[in-house]
């Protein structure tokens, strides 16, 4: 779980580092690239690796559950997506944060999906991720801080939509564990996201030179490890003790963001930023007791 939390921070700075281009100063000369392509770019990766694997394990390509299939297919894509836009638009930081809502949008489709019972300590931790989110937007709200004006709401909305998605995407994943291999539900991801991300690519695409295709291809390679070590970590061991390590990867995030793209937040988006962590993992804890 630690190792697929580094493989994401890797991919989640590649893509930030693309998405600043010229404006960013680690890799000089680099384009700026939109977020479907990096997708794009990602997705082409993933479905060569997971059709090769799923062709040498003899497993159906279309898998059995299409319909849920299909929808982790499609809310995958849009998670990933806007997901990556927040990483562009947002300090890194606060992108990973409130993308870390989606496993308390994943015990709310659970209930309603597939009718799992909710303890009522659990509502609690809920209400208080989100006034986690509130705090950070507060920053803005009252310029707490000089550094209150990197916190766009449109794009602290879109990353509350797409922690939703993300959870709708986790739902499917424990909808399809009975019928269908992970390789295969991973595979679904690129097989739906390359051709709408070919749709986006028409209207915007920046065409990649030299070491940017090397950038592209370690996203899209790092993003492959990282599903397969979670995944591995999942069928290893306990849940109820694997699951906080997921959580690592905020400070990943935020020591990223601070150490090498000099981001700086006030107190109170860093208190934010604890009562988000902080109410997911008790709830995870509380979920799984």
């Amino acid at each position: 779980m630690i190792l697929s939390g580094l493989c994401f921070i890797v991919v989640n700075f590649l893509v930030k580092v693309l998405g600043g281009g010229p404006d960013q100063s680690l890799f000089p000369g680099l384009q700026a690239y939109p977020a479907h392509e990096l997708v794009l770019g990602r997705s082409v990766v993933s479905f060569v690796i997971s059709l090769a694997i799923i062709k040498q394990r003899k497993l159906p390509v279309f898998g059995i559950n299409k319909k849920w299939l299909i929808i982790r297919g499609v809310s995958g894509t849009v998670a990933l997506t806007i997901f990556f836009y927040t990483i562009q638009y947002l300090p890194l930081a606060i992108a990973t944060t409130v993308q870390y809502l989606a496993p308390i949008f994943t015990v709310i489709f659970a209930i309603i999906f597939l009718k799992e019972k909710v303890k009522k300590l659990q509502w609690v931790f809920i209400v208080m991720a989100f006034l986690g989110v509130v705090m950070i937007g507060l920053d803005k709200l009252m310029a707490i801080s000089p550094e209150a004006e990197n916190i766009s709401y449109f794009w602290l909305g879109m990353g509350i939509l797409s922690a939703v998605f993300s959870g709708i995407a986790y739902t499917a994943i424990v909808k399809l564990k009975p019928t269908d291999s992970p390789i295969t539900i991973v595979f679904y991801f690129p097989m739906i996201a390359i051709p709408i991300m070919i749709v986006f690519c028409f209207f915007e695409f920046t065409m990649p030179q030299g070491i940017e295709w090397l950038i592209i291809l370690t996203i899209g390679i790092f993003t492959q490890f990282a599903q397969v070590l979670l995944t591995k970590a999942f069928h290893e061991g306990s849940a109820s003790t694997i699951s906080p390590f997921q959580y690592l990867g905020a400070i990943y995030a935020f020591s990223l963001g601070t150490f090498v793209f000099n981001e700086t937040l006030s107190l109170v988006v860093n208190l934010g930023i604890i009562i988000v962590v902080g109410s997911v993992v008790i709830n995870a804890f509380i979920r799984k007791s």
